[in-house]
């Protein structure tokens, strides 16, 4: 019971810091002065994913043994497979349960401004033409470079390791992509009062910076011992510590950014919180493999190449809706339905 109330606790802390979090990031965003697809790709994506790439960190080099290098290596794969299903199927369905409620409101109170709003079930629910065109090339930077990550788990060389060093470059390259990226005509952000400085219309640099950090650590340390919880309760409800690591910890990892899209939602901010998803996708695909490739031997077994699989199947399902303009709400959240798919797989891998 302990660690059932333990693992409720953590879940709300970690969705209240989010709300801090994203708070505090938008206002980072506007005193750097970068596009609101930035503050979501990179500014957002780099918080909530710096402490699983520290995890990764840590694990690979300073595991004793080879068995605890590889949960580096599950890590890496686990995160963006977690991200291209379930943070992007939640997100989905977020989406279209506040767009429904929104418009009940709406007509309850005998308002017409809900015919403004373009239908749930359509392409433009989501964002513009744009929206998607910038969210359609960050899946066509992540796939290939997925791809390489999981062909390099499947061979043995002697200079293998070096090329963990190009998967870093990678990401140089698309940060600094994001980061020279134009602003669109609506890319203003609409920022509420930081939460450190309620009555402050233009908040001091200090209390962004350290609202930022301080919620950050929160989020951190928060979902460690959330993915401590799991771990401890998998087993008491009959689950193996293998499915607990490759089904339940994946999604324990990546539940900031999850919560992040849930509040960015709520706020009417659709295009940040798809953009944090797939920036830090960006990350998870490139720094956690960087440091893999590294520092451990990087060979997969059949779970391991069966995450892989999945999660190139559901990134190309996301790709060619996004092209063909056809991503709707609800076929977002058909993403999540990917991670079921995962979840039939291991049955017969693991026994």
């Amino acid at each position: 019971m302990l660690n059932v109330l333990l693992l409720i606790a953590c879940a709300v802390a970690i969705y209240f810091s989010c709300e801090w979090f994203v708070n505090a990031v938008e206002w980072l965003g506007e005193r750097l002065n970068v596009g609101k697809m930035a503050v979501g790709t990179i500014l957002a994506a780099f918080g909530t994913a710096l402490p699983e790439s520290v995890v990764t960190l840590v694990a690979v080099t300073t595991g004793d043994t080879e068995e605890a290098k590889n949960i580096g290596v599950g890590a890496a794969m686990g995160g963006p497979l977690a991200l291209a299903t379930v943070a992007y199927g939640v997100s989905g369905v977020v989406l279209l349960v506040h767009r429904r409620k929104r418009r009940a409101a709406v007509m309850v109170g005998g308002s017409g401004a809900v015919e403004a709003d373009p239908p749930e079930g359509s392409a433009q629910a989501l964002g513009t033409a744009r929206d998607m065109a910038r969210l359609a090339k960050d899946q066509k930077w992540f796939l290939p470079i997925f791809i390489v990550k999981v062909g390099l788990g499947l061979v043995a060389f002697a200079f293998k390791p070096v090329l963990g060093l190009l998967f870093f470059a990678a990401y140089a390259v698309y940060f600094w992509r994001e980061i020279r990226a134009g602003h669109d005509e609506d890319d203003e952000l609409e920022l509420e009062p930081l939460k450190f400085q309620p009555k402050a219309a233009s908040p001091a640099t200090w209390a962004v910076i350290a609202q930022t950090l301080a919620t950050l650590a929160v989020i951190f340390f928060a979902s460690r011992l959330f993915v401590n919880q799991l771990e401890i309760i998998g087993p008491m409800i009959g689950l193996s510590a293998s499915v607990t690591a490759l089904l339940l910890s994946p999604i324990a990892t990546e539940l900031p950014e999850t919560m992040n899209a849930i509040i960015w939602i709520r706020q009417g901010k659709t295009k940040l919180a798809l953009a944090n998803i797939s920036g830090a996708m960006m990350i998870q695909a490139t720094v956690p493999s960087g440091l893999g490739l590294l520092f451990t031997a990087w060979k997969f077994d059949s779970a391991l190449l069966w995450s892989g699989l999945v999660t190139m199947v559901a990134i190309v399902y996301l790709l060619a809706t996004m092209r063909a303009h056809k991503l709707t709400p609800l076929r977002l959240g058909v993403a999540a339905g990917f991670y079921l798919v995962f979840a039939l797989g291991l049955i017969p891998i693991l026994t």
